[in-house]
């Protein structure tokens, strides 16, 4: 019997809302990961926004606003590089998407309240934050959400043991909304758009498929951990008398 209750005991804690959930490995970002802001049609700016990040759009070509934005990485409108980002997010998207887990959490409605360990969490609608969400321990969080986010004035994601920006992965099926003064943590992939309302602050990045990003005096920073690192080939070798 006291082995039938420990048994008993480790099954409920299994199935609660606040167990731990079956390990994920992190959203491997590609060649997006160095984005802050990523656009499929355009990115529009106003006010004195800060992008700790490159910014860039593909396949459409406008960037405005930027001053009196300024961005603190590179721009890459219709180029090349914006291609193979968008190209990545793509396949960051699906990837993100396309995750299971033997211990799937449902989530539905506002966050707000909630404190949530790393694991996959899910909504067949959308979801919302009106107030604080706090995120608890090293690991991968990662949110699949079947349409919108919306994330009210003042809306809060708090870290707290271990957790970091770099490894919260939001993939919003249809747009998203950052309210005024939000204070947001993670990467957000969204299909469609990205808004950022007036004083939103965004430690992650905000990566569109096919809409746009629209920004008004927002701070927008990438975590380390999506930095990319590229190693350059060793120069040719000096000939003597060069």
């Amino acid at each position: 019997m006291k082995r039938l209750g420990s048994l008993l005991l480790v099954a409920a804690f299994a199935v609660g809302p606040m167990a731990m959930a079956q390990q994920q490995s992190t959203v491997f970002l590609g060649s997006a990961g160095s984005f802050a802001v990523l656009s499929g049609t355009t990115v529009t700016n106003t006010g004195p926004s800060v992008i700790n990040g490159n910014l860039g759009v593909w396949p459409g070509t406008a960037v405005t606003g930027f001053g009196p934005g300024v961005v603190n990485g590179t721009e890459d409108a219709g180029d090349v590089v914006a291609q193979h980002a968008q190209a990545s997010l793509n396949v960051a998207y699906n990837d993100a998407a396309a995750r299971t887990s033997v211990a799937t959490h449902s989530l539905a409605g506002d966050m707000s309240g909630l404190t949530l360990v790393p694991g996959l969490y899910k909504s067949t609608s959308t979801l919302s934050l009106s107030g604080t969400l706090t995120l608890e321990g090293s690991g991968v969080y990662i949110f699949q959400i079947a349409s919108g986010l919306t994330v009210g004035s003042g809306g809060t994601v708090v870290l707290s043991g271990g957790a970091t920006s770099a490894n919260v992965f939001w993939q919003v099926g249809s747009s998203a909304t950052l309210g005024t003064t939000a204070n947001f943590k993670g990467t957000i992939l969204a299909l469609t758009s990205i808004s950022l309302a007036t004083g939103a602050k965004l430690e992650g990045s905000a990566l569109a498929q096919h809409g746009a990003v629209t920004l008004d005096t927002n701070d927008v920073t990438i975590p380390l951990g999506n930095t990319v690192v590229v190693i350059l080939p060793p120069p040719p070798p000096r000939h003597r008398g060069d």
